[in-house]
């Protein structure tokens, strides 16, 4: 066992902090039959939401598109931050010029141009959840319906 658990608005600063500097994360999906699918992506965050690419027709791409919902793992097994959110599909030409310019900044990889059709994926947070050990796992939970819990 480690520290202490981290109070919630330490957890949250860290999760924002881990948000703002990371630059991969794990993605889970589902297929509409059930299957189960896990990728790492890159991604940005604006402060509002992730945005992540892919292959249009890529398992992920394709699971993202058909349930609209994702599970993200961000961190390591032993300081993770679990986010379910709101998938929102935007074609590659849809996004602003600058937004993606950001996410080609941030990321190093620019899928706008790519001979492999990729479509944009915008990640509402619904829930957000963080812990480190099991100490932390009572009062995990950061977010709940899209807001930050006090």
């Amino acid at each position: 066992m480690s520290a202490d658990p981290r109070p919630r608005p330490q957890r949250r600063r860290d999760t924002e902090h881990r948000l703002t500097h990371d630059t991969d994360l794990w993605v889970a999906s589902a297929s509409p039959d059930g299957a189960p699918y896990l990728v790492p992506l890159s991604f940005d965050w604006d402060g509002e939401a992730l945005l992540m690419a892919t292959p249009a027709d890529s398992p992920t791409g394709r699971n993202l598109a058909a349930s609209r919902a994702v599970r993200l793992g961000l961190g390591h097994t032993r300081d993770v931050s679990m986010i379910d959110g709101r998938v929102e599909v935007l074609e590659i030409g849809a996004l602003p010029q600058e937004r993606g310019d950001r996410f080609a900044a941030r990321t190093g990889f620019d899928p706008r141009g790519r001979a492999t059709p990729y479509r944009w994926f915008r990640v509402s947070p619904r829930r957000v959840q963080a812990w480190r050990e099991e100490n932390e796992l009572s009062g995990r939970e950061l977010m709940r319906g899209g807001h930050w819990l006090g």
